[in-house]
C-alpha cells in the first residue's frame, strides 16, 4: 500500500489487489489498515516519483503516435488518428498496448472514442470502444464522474437529484449553466463531441519520421548505424518531396521494457544525404559509447527530422562539378566536418566570429556556435558601409578582455615610449596613431571614456595594440593605458 497525508491524517492513497482482498480500501486510515492487518507492508508516496514514472510511460507510448499528452496524476492520452492503420486497427493497437504495459508489470485501464473526454470515461468506467456518434448513448448510464467534473460541482449537482450524467442531457441547459457554471456545459459537449478538445503533445512533433520495428531488438551501436543508414534513404525521399533538408535530426531508440533513449545531432546547412547523416549519427554514437543502457535492446528504431529548411540543389554536369559555382572554398566540406566534430564534442566545440553593430573592439565580434545562421545585416559592420577595403587595421590576435599595461609617454597625448606587460618591459621603436574610437553614449553607463589607439612595434619586431583610456591633464580621472591585441 501507499500512504500520503490528508488533513493531518494519514490515509491510503493505492493498494493493490491483494490488499482489497483483506478488506482495505482507498481513503481508509493507516490506524485503522493496521489495526485490522498489523503485517501489512505500508510505504511513504512520491509524488514526484510517480510523474517521472508517468512521463517514462508517455515516452514509450510514442511508439503508437507521436501525440501523447498526460492527463492529470495517472492518466495518458494518445492521439491515434492516421497511426491505428500501422497495427492492423485501432482494435489492435489497444490490445498491443496493453499486452505490452502488462508485460512490464502494469495494471493498467484504456479506453478508445473518438472524443477525448469519451476515452477519459471509457477508460475509467471500463466501457467498450464508442463508435463515433454512440457517445450520447454511452454517456447516459455513467455517473457524474465521468465527465471530469470538479468535486465541489459534481456535489452541488448530485445536490438536486441528478445523480447520472444522462439525466443532464434531458435538462434545459440554460438553468444548468446559471445554476452551476459554463464548465458543466462544456464538459458535456466535449464528451460528445461538440466543442473539439485538442490533445496538446508534451513532446513537439517532427515533420517526418520514418521507423523500422524489429523482431529481435539489437544492442550493439554498429547494429543501430546499420539501421540508421537503412532509414535515412527513405527520409531523403520525403525530404525531397518537400522540397527540404533537416537541420536537425533525432534518433530515438525503444527499448523492450518501456525506456526511450533519444539522440539529437544538428546540422549547419539543410542536409539529406544519407551518407552524411549515418557519419553524423557514428560520431555521436561513439562519443555516447558506454552511456547509452541498451538492456535487453531496442525493437523500435525511429529517424525524424526535428527541424527543417528550404534545401536549394544545384546542378551538376556528368562530372559531378558543380556548375552554379556555388560551394566556394569547400564550404560545404567545411561544415560537414564541423557538424561531426560539434556531434562528438558538443555544440560549442566549434564557434565562428559574427560581426556585431558596435564600433568597441572587444564587443564588434561575438563568438557564436557554428550551426548558428549569420544574419543578413551582420555580414560586415554597417559603420564602414559594407566596403572591406576601408576596415581599419585589426590585429590578428583580439584579446576579449584588454590587459592593463604600466607606459611611460609623452604627454599630453603623445604615443608610449616603453610599456611593462606581464612583468617584462618593452622600449618602443616605432608607433602609428592615435586611432580615437569614442564610447557608445546610448549604450554605456556614464563610467566609459574616450580610447585613444596606438600600433607599436617594440626593439624585438613585435607588434602590439595598445590604447589609453582618458587624457592627461584632465581632473575627473587618470589616464590608463591597456593591451588589447597581437599583430602578425
Amino acid at each position: 500500500m501507499v500512504s500520503h497525508q490528508e488533513n493531518n491524517t494519514r490515509r491510503i492513497a493505492a493498494l493493490d489487489e491483494r490488499a482489497e482482498t483483506l478488506g482495505l480500501k482507498h481513503g481508509m486510515g493507516i490506524a485503522d489498515a493496521r489495526a485490522m492487518h498489523p503485517a501489512v507492508e505500508i510505504l511513504e508516496h512520491d509524488p514526484e516519483a510517480d510523474r517521472r514514472l508517468l512521463e517514462a510511460l508517455a515516452d514509450w507510448c510514442d511508439r503508437y503516435t507521436p501525440l501523447v499528452a498526460i492527463e492529470g496524476k495517472d492518466g495518458l492520452f494518445l492521439d491515434i488518428s492516421g497511426c491505428a492503420h500501422l497495427f492492423g486497427g485501432e482494435k489492435r493497437l489497444l490490445d498491443e498496448a496493453l499486452s505490452s504495459f502488462l508485460h512490464q508489470g502494469f495494471d493498467v485501464r484504456a479506453g478508445l472514442a473518438s472524443t477525448a473526454g469519451a476515452a477519459w470515461a471509457a477508460a475509467r468506467f471500463s466501457l467498450p470502444p464508442v463508435e463515433k456518434g454512440a457517445e450520447k448513448q454511452a454517456l447516459l448510464p455513467l455517473p457524474l464522474a465521468a465527465l471530469r467534473l470538479p468535486a465541489e460541482t459534481r456535489e452541488r449537482v448530485e445536490s438536486v437529484g441528478l445523480k447520472k450524467a444522462g439525466m443532464l442531457l434531458s435538462t434545459p441547459r440554460a438553468p444548468l449553466a446559471r445554476r452551476f457554471g459554463k464548465e458543466l456545459l462544456l464538459r458535456i459537449d466535449q464528451f460528445l463531441g461538440g466543442v473539439e478538445e485538442p490533445i496538446s503533445p508534451r513532446l513537439p512533433v517532427s515533420p517526418l519520421s520514418v521507423e523500422r520495428r524489429l523482431m529481435e531488438p539489437v544492442t550493439m551501436h554498429g547494429e543501430i548505424e546499420h539501421l540508421v543508414s537503412l532509414l535515412a534513404p527513405t527520409l531523403k525521399s520525403d525530404l525531397e518531396r518537400r522540397g527540404e533538408g533537416a537541420r536537425a535530426l533525432r534518433l530515438s531508440l525503444f527499448r523492450v521494457d518501456g525506456f526511450v533513449s533519444r539522440i539529437d545531432v544538428g546540422t549547419s546547412r539543410p542536409l539529406r544525404d544519407p551518407a552524411l547523416i549515418r557519419r553524423l549519427f557514428q560520431e555521436k554514437l561513439a562519443a555516447l559509447e558506454g552511456t547509452i543502457d541498451a538492456g535487453y535492446g531496442f525493437d523500435l528504431i525511429r529517424l525524424s527530422a526535428s527541424v527543417t529548411a528550404p534545401f536549394e540543389a544545384a546542378q551538376a554536369d556528368l562530372s559531378g562539378e558543380n556548375l552554379a559555382g556555388e560551394n566556394p572554398d569547400g564550404e560545404e566540406e567545411v561544415a560537414m566536418l564541423a557538424d561531426r566534430i560539434r556531434a562528438r564534442l558538443g555544440d560549442g566545440a566549434v564557434l565562428k566570429p559574427l560581426c556585431v553593430e558596435s564600433h568597441i573592439p572587444e564587443r564588434a565580434v561575438l563568438q557564436a556556435p557554428f550551426a548558428e545562421r549569420l544574419p543578413s545585416s551582420s555580414s560586415t559592420p554597417s559603420q564602414f558601409g559594407g566596403n572591406v577595403s576601408i576596415l581599419p587595421q585589426r590585429p590578428v590576435r583580439l584579446f576579449g578582455h584588454p590587459e592593463q599595461v604600466a607606459v611611460t609617454a609623452e604627454v599630453p597625448e603623445g604615443p608610449p615610449l616603453h610599456f611593462r606587460w606581464r612583468n617584462v618591459t618593452h622600449r618602443v621603436a616605432r608607433s602609428e596613431g592615435p586611432e580615437r574610437i569614442a564610447p557608445e553614449w546610448w549604450l554605456a553607463s556614464g563610467q566609459e571614456q574616450t580610447r585613444d589607439y596606438y600600433r607599436v612595434e617594440d626593439d624585438d619586431g613585435h607588434r602590439y595594440w595598445i590604447y589609453r583610456e582618458g587624457f592627461y591633464g584632465e581632473k575627473t580621472s587618470h589616464p590608463r593605458w591597456f593591451l588589447q591585441g597581437l599583430f602578425a
